[in-house]
C-alpha cells in the first residue's frame, strides 16, 4: 500500500474503482491559488472514506447553514452550469462532484467571479457523497455531458447504472427532477433503458433545452463537430 499522503484533491477511496483523469495541464498560478484559497471554505465535510471511515450520514443542512432544497450536480466540467443555476437560483444550495481537479479550479475561479455563495464542492467521486447522503435529501440533480465511456466493454463505466443510479435515487425526494444532457446517442439509448428502473419515470426526452440551460463548453464543441445534443427529464417516483 503507497504512503503517500491522502490530500483533499485526491481522495480516491481504497475500497472502489475510479476511471478517468484526477490531473489535466499543469495549473495556472491563479488557479492554484483557487484551489489552495478557496476550495477548504466550500467542501463539504465527512465525504471522504478518509475524513468519515465509518460512513456515518452527514447533516446537509450543515453545508449550507440552512434547510434550504439542495441541488447535485454530477461531473460539472468546467463548472459553467453549476454557477450559471447558482446564480439564478439563489435560495437553493448546489453541491457539485467533479474528481478532475483541473475542473474543479476553473469552477472555483467562475466561483470567484460570479460572486456567488450558494455552492459547495467535493473534489472527488459523488458514490463517496451519496454514500453519506441521507434519504430524500436531494431536490434535484444534473448529469451534463459525462464521459461517454464509446467501447462497448466500458459501458459499465457510465454513471448511468445500476451502482451509480440506484444510490441517485435513494438520497433524491420523490418528485425530485433528475436532468441528462449527453450529444453521444448510444448514452441516451442507455440513459432511457437505465434510469426509470432504479426508481425514475421518464418525463421527456427531446433536442430541445431546459428553459434555464446555459450551453456549456462541452456542449460548443460538440455542436461544432457536428454532434446534436439530447435532454432527457426525469422524475424520482413517490
Amino acid at each position: 500500500m503507497s504512503d503517500t499522503p491522502k490530500t483533499p484533491f485526491d481522495p480516491n477511496p481504497p475500497r472502489r474503482n475510479f476511471y478517468g483523469r484526477r490531473h489535466g495541464k499543469t495549473l495556472r498560478q491563479s488557479q492554484k491559488g483557487y484551489l489552495s484559497e478557496d476550495l477548504g471554505d466550500l467542501r463539504p465535510r465527512g465525504i471522504t472514506v478518509q475524513d468519515n471511515p465509518d460512513r456515518r450520514p452527514i447533516d446537509p443542512a450543515a453545508i449550507f447553514g440552512d434547510d434550504r432544497p439542495i441541488w447535485l450536480e454530477v461531473g460539472f466540467g468546467g463548472g459553467e452550469h453549476m454557477v450559471h443555476m447558482a446564480a439564478r437560483y439563489p435560495e437553493i444550495g448546489i453541491i457539485g462532484c467533479e474528481p478532475f481537479i483541473n475542473g474543479v479550479a476553473m469552477l472555483l475561479g467562475k466561483i470567484r467571479n460570479a460572486g456567488v455563495s450558494n455552492v459547495s464542492v467535493h473534489p472527488g467521486d459523488a458514490r463517496d457523497l451519496m454514500d453519506v447522503l441521507p434519504d430524500a435529501s436531494i431536490s434535484r440533480a444534473f448529469l451534463n455531458y459525462p464521459d461517454p465511456w464509446p467501447k462497448a466493454r466500458h459501458h459499465r463505466r457510465r454513471f448511468v447504472t445500476p451502482e451509480h443510479l440506484i444510490p441517485l435515487a435513494r438520497v433524491m425526494r420523490p418528485g425530485a427532477e433528475f436532468r441528462v444532457a449527453t450529444d453521444i446517442p448510444d448514452y441516451m439509448r442507455q440513459t432511457l433503458e437505465e434510469v426509470p428502473p432504479a426508481g425514475f419515470d421518464l418525463v421527456a426526452e427531446t433536442p430541445e433545452a431546459w428553459d434555464d440551460w446555459i450551453s456549456t463548453r462541452y456542449e460548443q464543441k460538440a455542436l461544432r463537430e457536428g454532434r446534436s445534443p439530447h435532454y432527457a427529464t426525469f422524475r424520482r417516483k413517490g
